[in-house]
């Protein structure tokens, strides 16, 4: 039908159809990023992360196994929190080149 309509501001029903705004799915954001908590339990003074598809072993100490722990993560970025008391156990950046991300960070030799 293309006459005016009374009730549409005199637009025809496809005008006022087409000027509508849409639904559709929500736009992805500009920098896709990876989030999530985890919850674990501190065993062999450490604990695993997958990342990426990957397995890691993050180092904590063995006085701490048993401890019930959270890990923060956001990219590469992770925290470890005492599930308990909230204290900051460790933070660090994965490195993706090891599978295991010990307590002190690699020496270059010289």
């Amino acid at each position: 039908m293309n006459r005016p309509h009374g009730a549409l501001d005199r637009r025809t029903p496809a005008a006022a159809y087409a000027a509508r705004p849409k639904a559709g799915p929500p736009s992805e954001p500009p920098h896709r990023t990876h989030n999530r908590v985890r919850t674990d339990k501190v065993n062999n003074g450490k604990i695993t992360l997958r990342h990426g598809g990957a397995l890691y072993s993050i180092g904590l100490g063995r006085h701490l196994n048993g401890r019930p722990v959270l890990a923060l993560v956001h990219d590469l970025e992770t925290t470890i929190l005492d599930a308990t008391t909230g204290e900051t156990l460790r933070e660090l950046t994965l490195d993706s080149t090891r599978q295991y991300q010990p307590q002190t960070p690699r020496n270059p030799r010289t």
